[in-house]
């Protein structure tokens, strides 16, 4: 395949965020030692920009939330990003907060991106995660839910919007009575 072809392939996909996983499989490349070699000319040439290790954008205009989902497998956007986004915290973070499988705290160009751990059970299940574009995001419920697992005493600005009868629903995937206790403590205190 000629290389001007490799690269075309690249632009047909939607995401503008690729993983070496990703480009192996547009490109069909089985040989890993050839898929480093492409992706690495490619990158030297400027048609591939590499963020992290195994993590490239098509161009400077990619999505940072894609980029931040794109980084540890499984992932979704959640915690105050989506809080701030639904209007149920007001304070501004500059980070991107990601629920992940390890924690961790990343700049990558430019871009601040906390991860938080949730064990496997909670972050394997995708019951209010909805799929947005080329990444995962979680419904304000479940942001919440995250929210007050990992932190008891978080404060909320305004959770008028909540809809608590599905927060309740969702509470159940955490196996975590303590938390049904503060999910009705924090509708008491909404009211």
């Amino acid at each position: 395949m000629t290389t001007d072809n490799l690269i075309a392939k690249l632009y047909q996909s939607p995401k503008t965020i690729l993983t070496t996983k990703d480009i192996a499989l547009i490109w069909e490349e089985r040989n890993t030692v050839n898929l480093n070699s492409k992706i690495k000319y490619y990158a030297k040439e400027g048609s591939l920009i590499r963020l992290t290790r195994g993590v490239f954008a098509k161009n400077k205009e990619y999505d940072v939330k894609e980029l931040a989902t794109s980084i540890y497998t499984p992932s979704y956007i959640s915690f105050e990003t989506v809080l701030r986004e639904a209007g149920i915290i007001f304070q501004h973070h500059e980070s991107i907060f990601v629920a992940g499988p390890y924690p961790a705290r990343k700049k990558i160009d430019g871009h601040a991106i906390t991860f938080k751990k949730l064990k496997d059970s909670v972050l394997y299940n995708a019951r209010g995660v909805k799929n947005e574009k080329n990444y995962s995001i979680a419904t304000p419920e479940r942001a919440f839910l995250d929210t007050i697992y990992l932190s008891p005493k978080f404060y909320f600005d305004n959770l008028r919007s909540m809809n608590w009868e599905l927060c309740f629903e969702l509470a159940k995937i955490y196996d975590n009575k303590q938390l049904i206790k503060r999910v009705a403590a924090y509708q008491t205190n909404a009211q």
